[in-house]
């Protein structure tokens, strides 16, 4: 939910006294109940109505289906999501058919020239995902949106992550990191030497990160995807 305040309160001073319904589609109910404690704690929220579906993106859309409910929306946000959907372009398709006239869809996900791309092609086919989200980038999406026929503007938002613990052994958060970035539990304990070897000199590469005053800078730009109606 912070992202979503954000941008709830920027819809707000836009359209101040309007009554905004905000529609939330998540599947895990611990981000369900730490988006609730944000709204219980903020203030200014009196014109919006939260409801909040515990579900998956494709359960919100079979239901509606089976319940013959088409909602139309004015803003609809996927924000790094995609990766956990079985069938990216129907998903867009999909929640892009619940746009208002005057509507926007935005994604935003990681950017095909960051070095989540680098590090995933080369690797991810190693890394022990278990069929917990699947890796796509910026870089995929404009084949499926043309090949839909949608219309789309693109942005590159910059962003580095300071990863220089993950070079020092032992690490807490640098061991934490390197899970984030392989997707795989305790990767540093359990990971085969020779692939832990390779991922830890693959960061340290210039398709990755960039070497700043002795800090590593891992390259965590984002793509934007805007979609008109």
């Amino acid at each position: 939910g912070e992202m979503d305040l954000q941008i709830l309160s920027k819809i707000r001073a836009r359209y101040p006294g309007v009554t905004i319904n905000n529609d939330v589609v998540e599947p895990s109910a611990d981000q369900i109940s730490k988006y609730k404690e944000r709204v219980a704690q903020a203030s200014n929220l009196e014109n919006i109505k939260f409801t909040w579906h515990k579900e998956t993106a494709y359960e919100y859309e079979s239901r509606m289906n089976a319940e013959k409910k088409t909602k139309k929306w004015d803003f609809i946000h996927m924000i790094q999501m995609l990766y956990y959907v079985k069938d990216v372009p129907a998903t867009i398709r999909y929640f892009h058919s619940l746009l208002e006239s005057q509507a926007k869809l935005l994604i935003i996900l990681v950017s095909g020239k960051s070095g989540w791309e680098t590090l995933w092609k080369k690797h991810g086919s190693s890394f022990p995902l278990q069929d917990l989200c699947s890796y796509v980038s910026s870089a995929d999406l404009p084949r499926m949106l043309d090949a839909a026929g949608l219309k789309y503007q693109l942005y590159e938002l910059p962003s580095h992550m300071d990863i220089t613990s993950c070079f020092i052994e032992g690490d807490k958060d640098g061991e934490l990191l390197l899970d984030f970035l392989t997707e795989t539990l305790d990767f540093a304990k359990t990971a085969p030497p020779e692939l832990k070897h390779q991922i830890i000199e693959e960061l340290r590469k210039p398709g990755c990160s960039e070497i700043r005053d002795g800090k590593v800078f891992f390259n965590n730009n984002l793509g934007v995807i805007v979609i008109e109606p």
